[in-house]
Parts: structure tokens; sequence; C-alpha cells
């Protein structure tokens, strides 16, 4: 099993300009770069360890309460993308 580090994670997650469309498009939401952070972060903060997963050069995110995996490259901790989980 990897060990990850939830809080180097939450330290060094960052995005890049297109994330953010990429986001809004997957979600069907017009969010503000603003309101897209404080949900990513929200999201890391609150869910629990055993919710994350390192496969491959990512890390993935699963949070039941927002219905949404956010997907975290480990190497560069930018945040690549975020899909609705289907039911």
């Amino acid at each position: 099993m990897i060990n990850l580090n939830k809080n180097n994670i939450l330290e060094k997650h960052c995005y890049t300009e297109l994330v953010y469309q990429r986001i809004n498009k997957k979600l069907k939401t017009n969010f503000s770069k603003n309101k897209i952070e404080h949900l990513i972060r929200n999201v890391l903060e609150e869910t629990a360890l055993e919710n994350y997963t390192k496969k491959g050069k990512n890390f993935y995110i699963y949070s039941k309460k927002d219905n949404i995996r956010i997907t975290i490259n480990s190497n560069t901790f930018r945040v690549i993308t975020v899909d609705k989980i289907r039911k």
C-alpha cells in the first residue's frame, strides 16, 4: 500500500488556467476561479484518507458527499479535473 500524505496534497495542490474551464464543463457549472478553489479545498479537507487513492501518476479523491472525484497529478500536484461520480 502506498503511503499518502493528505497534508502534502492540501498544501501543494495547484491549478492551471485551463483546468477551471474543464471543471465547469465536466460539472456543468459556471463557477468562478475562487469558488472552484474553495470547493476543491473543502473536499480535500473533509474527505477521509481512505477515499484518497493513487493509481499510476495520479491521486484520486472520491467525495461521496459531493458526488465528485478529483484527479491530481502526483508529481506536480496540479488539479487535472473533477468528475461527477456515476451512481
